[in-house]
């Protein structure tokens, strides 16, 4: 009876440092990139990128609607930073599914020159958003245009690898399952967090290096 005791006490002891350590993890990575978080108010930095990191696109290739929040987000931005490339970066892991193209076809529907439209076919992640960012797009400073529960991870990350990263929320609706989105964000925070500060791992593809200073968009199409 005794030991059975002790076993329980080691596994609740352990359940409580699990929870600190998430706890503490949480705190780190929504206080740092608040920090770096704009607002109407704010002075829109010049900065060589705009990211959308990618969300769900409907069969006919119409866009989600938090999607298109996050498109017309980086639209207002980019009208004030028209020396910026726009990144959209998504799944396009099979022909039949294609969140980039989508975020491309919508991006110049509005009137955005297609040469300045980055595609990053193999976002298939945040954390392989920000990585191919650097990695492949070579981008040095970026604005990320993302739903607020999703931009703190975003933005910490992006500056954990090196990008001078902002962040402006893209929250123009009330999302359905957005309860369940915040929930599943405080376990991909402290995941997220590992992989840029510990494991460090490489996303499923890299590939050539395409400098978006240097650069044409098309060459991503």
């Amino acid at each position: 009876m005794n030991r059975i005791k002790h076993i329980a006490k080691y596994i609740i002891i352990f359940i409580v440092i699990i929870i600190f350590i998430f706890v503490i993890i949480n705190i780190i990575v929504v206080e740092k990139a608040n920090k770096y978080q704009l607002d109407k108010k704010s002075k829109i930095p010049k900065v060589e990128a705009i990211i959308v990191p990618g969300a769900y696109v409907y069969p006919n290739g119409r866009v989600s609607e938090m999607l298109q929040d996050r498109l017309d987000t980086a639209l207002e931005i980019y009208k004030n930073n028209k020396d910026a490339k726009i990144i959209v970066s998504g799944d396009n892991g099979t022909v039949a599914y294609n969140e980039v193209d989508a975020m491309r076809i919508y991006l110049e529907k509005k009137g955005v020159d297609t040469h300045v439209i980055f595609m990053d076919h193999a976002g298939f992640s945040t954390y392989e958003t920000v990585y191919r960012a650097k990695a492949i797009f070579k981008v040095k400073s970026a604005i990320i245009a993302t739903q607020d529960y999703h931009l703190k991870r975003a933005v910490y990350m992006a500056r954990q690898i090196g990008i001078e990263a902002y962040g402006v929320a893209a929250d123009k609706h009330t999302y359905p399952g957005i309860v369940v989105y915040k929930i599943r964000e405080y376990m991909a925070r402290t995941k997220d967090f590992f992989f840029v500060n510990v494991f460090k791992p490489d996303p499923k593809y890299l590939g050539k290096a395409i400098p978006v200073d240097s650069s044409d968009g098309m060459m991503t199409h």
